[in-house]
C-alpha cells in the first residue's frame, strides 16, 4: 500500500510537473505526496495566480477520498501576491474542507524555513516577470526579511519555467548572491532546484531554500515525519 506511513496532498497547478515529481523522488519510505492539480491559465502574472484562490476548494474535496493527513497549496506565487496573510488565508479553506486535515502553502514553508536557518538578509531568484518579483519582495518586507538582491528570468509561461535545467537554478542562485546575505531563495515550485541545492550549499557556503524543498519540510514536519533527508540542503537534516 502506497503511502502506508502518510499521504500528504499537493495542490498544484495545471502545468506543474515539477513540485509531486521533486517531492516523491525525496519521500521518506511509506510517505506518499498525491497531486489534484488547479484550474490555471498558464501564465505567470498577477490576476491569473490571484485566481488560484477560487480552486482551492475543489481541488481540497478531490483529495479527501485519498486520506490525506495534510495539504500543501503548491504555488509560491499564488501564496503571497495578495500580500501577508493571503497564505493564511488559504490554509483556512483547506482546513475547513476536511476534519482533521493538517495545511500549509509554499510561501508559509518558506518564512518558517527562512526563520529556521536564521536567515534573515536574504538574496533571492526566481524565474517571474519584474512586476511578480515585486509582490514577492513586499512580501518578504513585511514578514520581517531584508531582500539585499533579487533577480528573476522574466519567464511568463509556467510551462516553460518547468522546461529548465537544473542548472538553470544553480547559475541564477549564484548570480543573486552577494557578500550581505545570509541565504538564498530560489521561488517557484515549477522550477527544479532539487538536483543542485546541496552543490550550492557547498559551493556558496550559505544555506539554501527552494519553495519544493520548503514545502517538503513544512508538511513532513506537520505529518509529524522528522528524519532527516540526505542531499537537499540543511532544512532537511533539521
Amino acid at each position: 500500500m502506497y503511502g502506508w506511513r502518510v499521504r500528504i496532498g499537493l495542490l498544484v497547478v495545471a502545468s506543474d510537473v515539477t513540485c509531486a515529481s521533486e517531492l516523491n523522488k525525496f519521500a521518506p519510505e511509506g510517505v506518499s505526496f498525491i497531486i489534484s492539480r488547479m484550474k490555471f491559465l498558464g501564465k505567470v502574472i498577477p490576476k491569473t495566480v490571484e485566481k488560484l484562490a477560487d480552486e482551492v476548494e475543489n481541488a481540497t474535496e478531490l483529495l479527501l477520498p485519498a486520506k490525506v493527513k495534510v495539504v500543501a497549496f503548491c504555488c509560491t506565487s499564488g501564496s503571497f501576491i495578495k500580500g501577508s496573510d493571503w497564505d493564511k488565508k488559504i490554509i483556512e479553506i483547506i482546513e475547513s474542507k476536511g476534519i482533521g486535515i493538517s495545511a500549509t502553502t509554499t510561501s508559509t514553508a518558506v518564512i518558517k524555513a527562512l526563520n529556521q536557518l536564521k536567515i534573515k538578509n536574504v538574496a533571492v531568484a526566481t524565474p517571474y516577470i519584474k512586476e511578480v518579483n515585486e509582490h514577492l519582495k513586499r512580501f518578504l518586507i513585511t514578514e520581517g526579511f531584508n531582500v539585499v538582491s533579487m533577480k528573476g528570468l522574466e519567464i511568463i509561461d509556467d510551462a516553460d519555467v518547468n522546461n529548465l535545467p537544473p542548472y538553470a537554478a544553480y547559475s541564477l542562485a549564484k548570480e543573486v548572491n552577494v557578500p550581505e546575505a545570509d541565504g538564498i531563495f530560489i521561488s517557484c515550485t515549477s522550477i527544479r532546484t532539487f538536483e543542485v541545492i546541496d552543490l550550492l550549499e557547498k559551493d556558496l557556503g550559505k544555506p539554501i531554500i527552494s519553495s519544493n524543498q520548503a514545502t517538503m519540510w513544512d508538511s513532513l514536519r506537520k505529518a509529524n515525519i522528522s528524519l532527516p533527508i540526505k542531499g537537499l540542503g540543511r532544512l532537511l537534516t533539521l
